[in-house]
């Protein structure tokens, strides 16, 4: 799960890592008096979406008046925000953060995840912070340290030390470098994250050390344990058909193809959008309806897909074990008489009960495409003329 900027830095300020001051706000006038209670001369307002690069789509303006504040805020309240990390539709930004504007002598990079390769959590850091990171950690690696972390022993203050010695942080601020590190890393293991990271973490004018920029996710399977986490997520950051699918119990993602699929299971999902690319087309989505799915969860995630106006075909793809193959094809009957289908639908089906359900199928009287093994079904989505 991820969640904005505004939250994140929330987080960090409450384990002892010192933010900027400021506050969200959701309209201009809202955003003027935030701008006022802050003081000072300069400020930022920064819209609140789920994406980074926000400063390379306008999203981030730098103003020195508090009519300025209120000014940028109307701008950027309800625009349609384009970065390199969202897709081409963008987000629409509904919460602005209206901030003290800092002087900053120098950047830093900042970061706890996890290295699936290795197992283990790793801490990172850089003495290069801010929007280039990514593009320095491909053509400078040597630039980027890491501490990889036993999670039985905690995070040692010497391997804290190292970070911060090898960053070039001022000597007069060891001890507070080494306390961020130590409660970023606290933070990343007690809400159990997928990723901590702020960046920058910026040394100021009068030598503070403050995030400047913070992003947090949270590993999804572990949020039973954190129900006041629950509360911070957006469901407007979702897209609409992956918000629908998830209050029906689906694992939904909405890509940018033109055959919709549909089968029980994240490995056979994987094989089937690679059958996809196979054919000379490409996936529209990521849709696995479990090995617990019902007739009705079919059903919508049937609906789901057709929803999508870019799906020019669908491969239904099911290895019938805990889901029945009779189960699944009376959910596909059931939404093909609910949802006007306008595109060819291919059936492979395998497993318990195959035959009953390739029965239902052909007693339907739908023009359902039934395939019989992989193969067959990446020749049939080839004829199918999806591109």
């Amino acid at each position: 799960m991820k969640i904005h900027e505004y939250q994140a830095k929330q987080i960090l300020s409450k384990f002892g890592i010192p933010v900027p001051r400021g506050s969200v706000a959701r309209d201009a006038e809202e955003a003027r008096k935030i701008a006022e209670q802050i003081g000072g001369s300069r400020w930022v307002v920064k819209a609140q979406i789920h994406a980074g690069g926000r400063g390379k789509g306008g999203g981030v303006r730098v103003v020195e008046t508090v009519k300025a504040v209120a000014e940028a805020a109307r701008e950027i309240l309800n625009m349609t925000l384009v970065t390199p990390q969202t897709d081409p539709r963008g987000k629409r930004v509904r919460k602005v953060l209206v901030e003290e504007g800092l002087a900053v002598k120098q950047e830093f990079y900042v970061g706890a995840a996890i290295d699936r390769a290795r197992q283990r959590p790793v801490l990172i850091a850089s003495s290069e912070g801010g929007i280039g990171i990514e593009e320095l950690a491909e053509s400078s690696p040597e630039q980027i340290m890491r501490e990889w972390i036993n999670v039985g022993l905690g995070l040692p203050a010497f391997q804290a030390r190292n970070l911060v010695f090898g960053m070039g942080i001022d000597p007069g601020l060891i001890r507070v470098g080494t306390g961020i590190f130590t409660q970023l890393y606290r933070l990343f293991d007690s809400l159990d994250c997928t990723l901590a990271e702020i960046n920058p973490l910026v040394l100021t004018d009068d030598n503070h050390l403050l995030a400047l920029d913070a992003k947090i996710e949270f590993d999804d399977n572990a949020l039973y344990r954190h129900k006041d986490l629950l509360e911070l997520d957006d469901p407007y950051e979702l897209d609409p058909l992956e918000l629908e699918a998830s209050r029906h119990r689906l694992n939904y993602i909405h890509l940018e193809g033109d055959v919709g699929i549909m089968v029980n299971g994240a490995g056979l999902a994987m094989a089937t959008m690679d059958l996809i690319k196979q054919a000379g087309a490409r996936p529209a989505n990521f849709l696995d309806v479990g090995g617990g799915a019902t007739t009705e969860m079919v059903t919508k995630g049937f609906e789901i897909i057709l929803a999508d106006k870019n799906v020019q075909g669908i491969l239904i793809n099911i290895f019938g074990g805990i889901l029945r193959c009779d189960v699944l094809a009376r959910g596909v009957v059931d939404a093909a008489k609910k949802v006007a289908i306008e595109v060819p639908v291919v059936v492979r089906l395998d497993g318990t009960n195959v035959e009953e359900g390739r029965r239902i199928l052909a007693q339907s009287d739908l023009d359902f495409i039934v395939a019989h093994s992989m193969a067959d079904a990446a020749e049939k989505v080839r004829r199918i003329g999806v591109s």
